[in-house]
């Protein structure tokens, strides 16, 4: 059995605020169903408790769906994965870019977390789950939800469904990992103080998704983007018009054939 991981791109990103260290958003998540990592099992080669096989580009201990792993096992699963995992390996086969805004590390999380909780019979429900994924990452409660189009806020941690026909959308990512952590922090120092109205953010989060492409500009619609630019200026011979930015970068997205 393999179960699949979809990607996401950011229709509109605004930030609203603060929150100590970290970023207030109003934001519309969409999946992106023609991209996805695969998840599934394959038979275990060392005496590893959690052998974890695919093309990642960061240690396993920095890995979020090492991390839900480790998590589960603190919070009272610990037979049940050990159980589960004790002849079989998980393999993750990585389509998703990394560093690309696109959340495939949230996706593989929340996709391992509901694989454990099918295969291991662990009965948790969703808001249990929910409450598990904010412990790993902002948006991997997106992923968790099961919705295909959402507007997210406080710091990803809020998920309401936006009823609407998922786009079909397509990505292009350059030659370029974005790292988050620097371009909000980027954000921080250059752009804090041109912060979003709430109100304008709360407009656009009652448009849908189609509306809001054809009426805003790429800068508009991700308060991200310039900051982005700055940390990676060499991301600008990547603009192409007509097509818009997702997340902290670094991929393009379109209504395809838009």
């Amino acid at each position: 059995m393999v179960y699949k991981a979809y990607a996401k791109v950011n229709v509109f990103l605004k930030i609203v605020g603060t929150r100590k260290n970290y970023h207030e958003i109003q934001s519309r998540f969409m999946l992106v169903k023609n991209l996805y990592d695969v998840l599934g099992f394959c038979p275990k080669k060392t005496h590893e408790a959690f052998e974890l096989v695919g093309d990642f580009n960061c240690s396993i201990q920095s890995n979020t769906i090492y991390k839900m792993y480790q998590l589960l096992r603190t919070r009272g699963y610990v037979e049940q994965v050990d159980e589960l995992f004790e002849n079989v390996a998980l393999h993750v086969k990585k389509n998703i870019p990394t560093g690309a805004g696109l959340g495939g590390g949230s996706s593989d999380c929340a996709t391992f977390l509901k694989m454990v909780n099918e295969q291991a019979n662990l009965g948790l429900c969703e808001e249990q789950m929910i409450q598990f994924a904010q412990v790993i990452g902002a948006d991997v409660a997106f992923f968790i939800s099961g919705y295909e189009s959402a507007n997210v806020s406080g710091i990803g941690e809020i998920v309401t469904l936006y009823d609407e026909p998922i786009l079909d959308i397509e990505v292009f990512t350059p030659p370029l990992e974005c790292n988050t952590a620097l371009v909000y922090k980027m954000y921080r120092e250059h752009f804090l103080h041109k912060v979003s109205e709430i109100d304008t953010a709360f407009a656009m989060g009652n448009m849908a998704s189609e509306v809001l492409l054809s009426t805003y500009r790429i800068e508009e619609l991700n308060d991200l983007y310039a900051a982005c630019l700055k940390v990676y200026p060499e991301l600008e011979a990547y603009v192409k018009e007509g097509w818009f930015f997702s997340g902290s970068g670094s991929s393009f997205f379109r209504i395809k054939n838009g």
